[in-house]
């Protein structure tokens, strides 16, 4: 009976050993994480509105041929899309009037329709080019509401996935975007064209 008891005892002390050394196994395996570290000084200046634009950078885009550097990659008669210079997810994109307008109402009809089918077209672009799990499509329609930029009203479309947030951004106001604006450019670029002639 007694060496019944010891056998006993011993197995649960040697189970125990090895859930231990699976556990520090375990944690051998995934310390130390590997991390990348982001630095953005431009961000910064952005976030606190150190430099103060001159003029409206949406109208300096909507005079300016599509390129890189007005990150306008198209234009309607009437309307623009470009990318967002801060974006929230790769593929960032804003959808706008070429006219300075803030406000929707003082669209004409012309306008107005050229906009929303630049919308529609935006939202097949980005399901073309990224196949995202969902799209998140808004306006801030002014200062208060949340505009950046209240006197030319814009259209964000950002392509979003599973798992593509996490406490960065809630903690530190910063986003990792996986892919530069150079990279998005050319990639919508010929996404549109592409699109253009299917």
């Amino acid at each position: 009976m007694a060496k019944k008891k010891m056998a006993k005892k011993n197995r649960s002390v040697n189970a125990g050993k090895s859930r231990k050394l699976v556990s520090l196994q375990a944690d051998q395996n995934i310390w130390p994480l590997e991390r990348d570290v982001l630095f953005r000084p431009d961000r910064f200046k952005y976030v606190r509105k150190v430099i103060q634009p001159q003029g409206c950078v949406f109208c300096a885009a909507s005079g300016a041929e599509p390129s890189v550097e007005s990150l306008c990659f198209y234009q309607t008669k009437n309307s623009m899309m470009m990318l967002n210079k801060f974006p929230y997810n790769s593929g960032h994109i804003l959808i706008l009037p070429r006219r300075h307008v803030g406000d929707l109402t003082l669209l004409s009809d012309e306008e107005y329709f050229d906009l929303q089918s630049l919308v529609r077209t935006g939202f097949h672009l980005l399901e073309h080019v990224y196949q995202p799990g969902g799209l998140n499509f808004g306006l801030n329609h002014g200062a208060v509401a949340g505009a950046g930029i209240p006197d030319h009203l814009h259209y964000h479309l950002i392509p979003r996935w599973s798992g593509d947030l996490n406490f960065f951004p809630l903690i530190a106001e910063t986003k990792a975007v996986i892919e530069s604006l150079d990279q998005s450019f050319e990639k919508l670029k010929i996404g549109m064209k592409k699109l253009r002639q299917s």
